[in-house]
C-alpha cells in the first residue's frame, strides 16, 4: 500500500494542468548531442579543425619545416618506383613546380601546395642524379688470371697485406662488354705502388662481397658508391710502366696529399718510437701498419678500435 500510494504522489508531481511534465529542453538537446551529433555538426566541426591546423602549420613562416619532409617524402617514391626513373624529367618536374611555386607567391594556399611539390620534386631528382652519376659495371663472376693496367688512385698500408685501388685503363680476361672502372687489389705488404703510379699487373677478381649475414654489413654498397666493380688480390708481379695518357688533377691531388701523408708519418715515427708513435700517426694520418699486433688486439678487446678506424 505504501508503494502504490507514493506511486501515485509521483504521477500526480509530474502533471500539471493535465500535461505531463518531460524533460528540459536544454538538457534533452544537450544529450542528443552527446549520444547522436548531427552530421552537419560533424562536418563543419572536422572542417573547422582542419582549416586552424593548416592556418597554424601553414601559415606565413611555418612552411619551412615542412620541406625536409617533402624532399624525403621524394626521394622514398624514387625507392619504390619499379625501374629507373629518368633524370632529364625529374629536373623538368623541379623546374615546372618552382615556376608555379613563383606564380602563386601571392596565393595563401597556393604557394605553400606548390613549395611543398617543389620540395618532393627535388628530392626525387637529386637521388635520380645521384643514381645516374654514381652508376657503373660491377663484375657479375669470378675471373682468374685477368689483366689489368691502369692508374693507382689509393693505397691503404695494412697489418698483413696492402690494398690499392686501380682506375681501369685496360682489362683484358672478363667476357663483360664494359670492364669495372676501378678494382681494388690486395697485394703483399710493403709491395703496394706509389699513388699515381700506371701499373701493369696479374689479378684474381671477384664481384663485390654480399652481406655475411642477413641485416649485416653490406660490402658490395659501400663499395659501389665508392665506384668499385671488382675486388681481388694479385697474382703476380707488378710492373710500373709508362702511362698512355696524363694523370688528370684529381690523380695529381691524391698523389700530393698521399706525399703529405707519408712524410707526417716517417717524422711522428721518428720522433716517437714504438707502439706510442704508430698510435698517433695513425690519429693523424690514418697509417696503421706500424701498430703492432698485441696493441692492435688490445684495442679491439677494450673497445677502441674504431677509433684508430676513423683515423686520419
Amino acid at each position: 500500500m505504501v508503494g502504490r500510494g507514493r506511486a501515485q504522489e509521483g504521477a500526480k508531481g509530474r502533471q500539471s494542468g493535465g500535461q505531463v511534465q518531460t524533460w528540459p529542453e536544454a538538457r534533452a538537446r544537450r544529450w542528443r548531442g552527446t549520444l547522436l551529433p548531427h552530421p552537419a555538426d560533424v562536418f563543419h566541426t572536422a572542417a573547422e579543425y582542419l582549416k586552424s591546423a593548416a592556418a597554424t602549420d601553414f601559415g606565413p613562416g611555418r612552411v619551412t619545416p615542412w620541406l625536409p619532409v617533402a624532399f624525403g617524402l621524394g626521394v622514398a617514391v624514387y625507392f619504390s618506383a619499379e625501374r629507373e626513373p629518368s633524370w632529364i624529367a625529374a629536373l623538368a618536374a623541379v623546374f615546372l613546380f618552382a615556376v608555379l611555386a613563383y606564380l602563386a607567391r601571392l596565393r595563401p594556399l597556393a604557394f605553400p601546395l606548390a613549395l611543398m611539390l617543389t620540395a618532393f620534386a627535388a628530392g626525387f631528382a637529386i637521388i635520380t642524379i645521384r643514381a645516374a652519376v654514381i652508376a657503373h659495371p660491377v663484375l657479375d663472376r669470378p675471373v682468374f688470371g685477368a689483366s689489368v693496367t691502369g692508374f693507382v688512385e689509393a693505397r691503404e698500408e695494412r697489418e698483413r697485406s696492402d690494398r690499392i685501388v686501380i682506375r681501369v685503363h685496360k682489362l683484358d680476361g672478363t667476357r663483360m662488354a664494359k670492364p669495372p672502372e676501378r678494382v681494388r687489389l690486395s697485394v703483399r705488404r710493403g709491395a703496394a705502388p706509389a699513388v699515381g703510379s700506371f701499373v701493369s699487373l696479374k689479378a684474381r677478381l671477384s664481384p663485390p662481397t654480399a652481406p655475411l649475414r642477413p641485416g649485416g654489413y653490406d660490402f658490395a654498397r659501400d663499395l659501389y658508391f665508392q665506384k668499385i666493380g671488382a675486388v681481388g688480390f694479385v697474382t703476380g708481379a707488378i710492373r710500373i710502366e709508362t702511362p698512355p695518357a696524363p694523370q688528370g688533377f684529381k690523380l695529381r691531388y691524391a698523389a700530393f696529399i698521399d706525399g703529405i701523408r707519408d712524410g707526417i708519418d716517417r717524422r711522428i715515427r721518428a720522433a716517437v718510437p714504438g707502439d706510442a708513435g704508430a698510435i698517433a700517426s695513425a690519429l693523424i694520418t690514418g697509417k696503421r701498419d706500424a701498430i703492432s699486433t698485441p696493441v692492435n688486439e688490445a684495442m679491439y678487446v677494450s673497445s677502441l678500435a674504431h677509433v684508430l678506424s676513423i683515423s686520419g
